[in-house]
């Protein structure tokens, strides 16, 4: 399921992340990779914030749908 479906506070795995390439690396500098554990913060409008690495990011539901957990 795409990460704009988890539910706030549900720690998911990322299990691939798909889009153009540009994007992909866009979501890989910012730890989104396959295998790693991501924790949906809040969700405001679709857009999410979202704990990854012990870092928190934000980012829109565009982004978001293409992260498959």
């Amino acid at each position: 399921m795409p990460l704009t479906l988890a539910k706030e506070g549900e720690l998911a795995s990322i299990k691939r992340v798909g889009g153009k390439e540009n994007v992909r690396q866009f979501l890989e500098n910012l730890g989104f990779v396959a295998g790693a554990d991501v924790t949906v913060i809040s969700t405001s409008g679709g857009n999410l914030i979202v704990n990854i690495k012990d870092s928190r990011v934000a980012i829109g539901k565009d982004m978001a749908s293409r992260i498959i957990v």
